[in-house]
């Protein structure tokens, strides 16, 4: 009878994310606080009736890959292009200051020896708690954004497209930092297939645009074909971005949503997606975050340090990306929403630390810390967004267009 174990799981899961991020709605919150916080609530931390299973992990992977592929399927191609410099400006700034305040605040903290449990020297410790901070986990701002009608506006764009760049931007110091720690890891090899993926994404999404077009231009009858062929080109771009180059599978379903949008029945496709979407995988997804959180023991000074963490977690994405904005001729208001977007680091950065812990570059002392900033960041990126962005601060919002 355990094996239908999954069955009550997903039940539950619908359940209480719907229930809670219906209450949210009612105090004017974001709903995606509420299924996130059915996760921590449900799950190990509080009530311990939701664990991490297999079933659970992968559906919530596809459903992040869904949560990305219509992200790309909603997003204006045209404003994105616009927005490219801005958004590499703002993710190269967003990442470098985090970074260099991570490693000071961990420079404080993690000066004696005696207090590590790993081989790595302590400034490569340090120097890898600024890198998980650089993160930047774009999907529980899209899930946001689209539920205030934000998305597909210039600041929206130059979010999502900053957030992506910061993925990138991030496996590149993730690699350079665990290079020091692991001499099987070529820095130049990790460049190279970052960048030979963008070109294999390129010449992909050139044939299947042009084989996509002429099959809808053939058969405008019978369109549930097409939403099959989209989602088979998603999947296969995401597998391709994780497996062979080692960029994540996220960046690859949001490139074919990009695609995809710019063909007949682009609107129609991801009416599809919502729907499965906001029905299954983005509940199962969110709720996992919080599932994730298993809370263990902590002293004074590690509290300490988790509070420190996550001030500077917070203040160094508004600071460096709304400095990063600002230097992009936006406004000050939309400096701050761009700041307050790029915050939230989920799940991007408890992977970043798993993998640092396997590599034994980061002492398990940290695990802690870096999982209540990950929740609080979590957490208070929605509602701070739903601040930033208020009809009150938009209504006396100028309207200027980056010029960069």
């Amino acid at each position: 009878m355990d094996s239908y174990n999954f069955l009550f799981d997903l039940a539950l899961i619908l359940l209480t994310t719907k229930v809670l991020g219906l209450a949210n709605k009612r105090f004017q919150l974001p709903q995606v606080v509420g299924a996130l916080m059915a996760g921590v609530i449900f799950g190990p931390t509080v009530l311990n009736l939701l664990n991490e299973t297999e079933f659970i992990t992968q559906l919530s992977e596809i459903g992040v890959i869904v949560l990305m592929f219509c992200a790309g399927l909603e997003t204006d191609v045209d404003e994105l292009k616009k927005s490219g410099k801005s958004s590499f400006i703002i993710a190269l700034i967003g990442m470098i200051v985090p970074l260099i305040f991570g490693t000071i605040v961990a420079y404080f903290f993690n000066n004696d020896p005696s207090i590590s449990d790993v081989s790595a020297s302590i400034v490569l410790q340090n120097i890898f708690i600024g890198v998980i901070l650089t993160a930047t986990s774009v999907s529980i701002t899209v899930e946001t954004l689209k539920e205030m009608g934000k998305l597909n506006t210039n600041v929206g764009n130059t979010i999502l497209g900053a957030a992506i760049i910061d993925d990138i931007l991030g496996i590149v110091a993730l690699t350079i930092v665990t290079s020091f720690a692991d001499p099987n890891i070529n820095v130049w090899v990790v460049l190279f297939k970052i960048f030979a993926f963008f070109i294999f994404a390129a010449i992909c999404c050139f044939i299947f645009y042009r084989f996509f077009s002429n099959v809808q231009l053939r058969h405008d009858k019978g369109m549930r074909r097409f939403v099959i062929l989209s989602f088979v080109y998603c999947l296969i771009l995401s597998y391709c971005a994780e497996v062979f180059f080692g960029v994540a599978d996220i960046t690859g379903a949001f490139i074919a949503g990009l695609i995809i949008s710019k063909t007949k029945y682009s609107k129609y496709i991801a009416t599809r997606f919502e729907i499965i979407s906001y029905m299954l995988l983005s509940p199962v997804f969110f709720a996992s975050i919080g599932i994730k959180f298993k809370l263990p023991s902590m002293t004074p000074s590690i509290i300490i340090f988790s509070i420190l963490l996550v001030i500077v977690a917070i203040l160094t994405k508004i600071i460096g990306c709304g400095f990063a904005a600002k230097l992009c001729k936006f406004s000050s208001l939309e400096s701050l929403q761009i700041g307050t977007g790029m915050i939230s680091r989920g799940e991007v950065a408890l992977i970043v630390a798993n993998k640092g812990a396997a590599l034994g570059i980061m002492s398990s002392i940290f695990f802690g810390p870096i999982i209540i900033m990950i929740i609080v960041t979590t957490v208070v990126t929605p509602l701070l967004l739903k601040i930033v962005f208020s009809d009150r601060n938009n209504r006396h919002a100028p309207k200027i267009e980056s010029t960069v």
